[in-house]
């Protein structure tokens, strides 16, 4: 059984950090290109960012300079580093592994981000 499990979410005040983590199993996981998306309430799902295995990271324009991706495939995790939060982070943040061409993708259930005063 696939599972991707996000966890590290919270609460933080603007100007504030959190570390996003994605703990895949039932997957190869070096094979998958691995993403956070987030979706807000009343707006559609977008990607925030992505990391495919031996590719180039990919950011939103919005949060470039703030929000860095990482993985580490020995750990079969991928991480989502995010400072710099702004009330418009606010969201859920969801995990992705996607085997590009294969026609083969995963979600894991998303984890709550709230930034606020």
């Amino acid at each position: 059984q696939v599972q991707l499990v996000e966890s590290g979410g919270g609460s933080v005040q603007p100007g504030g950090s959190l570390r996003l983590s994605c703990a895949a199993s039932g997957i190869i996981f070096s094979r998958y290109a691995m993403g956070w998306y987030r979706q807000a309430p009343g707006k559609q799902r977008e990607l925030v960012a992505a990391i495919p295995s031996g590719g180039s990271t990919k950011y939103a324009d919005s949060v470039k300079g703030r929000f860095t991706i990482s993985r580490d495939n020995a750990k079969n995790t991928v991480y989502l580093q995010m400072n710099s939060l702004k009330p418009e982070d606010t969201a859920v943040y969801y995990c992705n592994a996607e085997r590009r061409g294969r026609g083969e993708g995963y979600w894991g259930q998303g984890t709550q981000v709230t930034v606020s005063l």
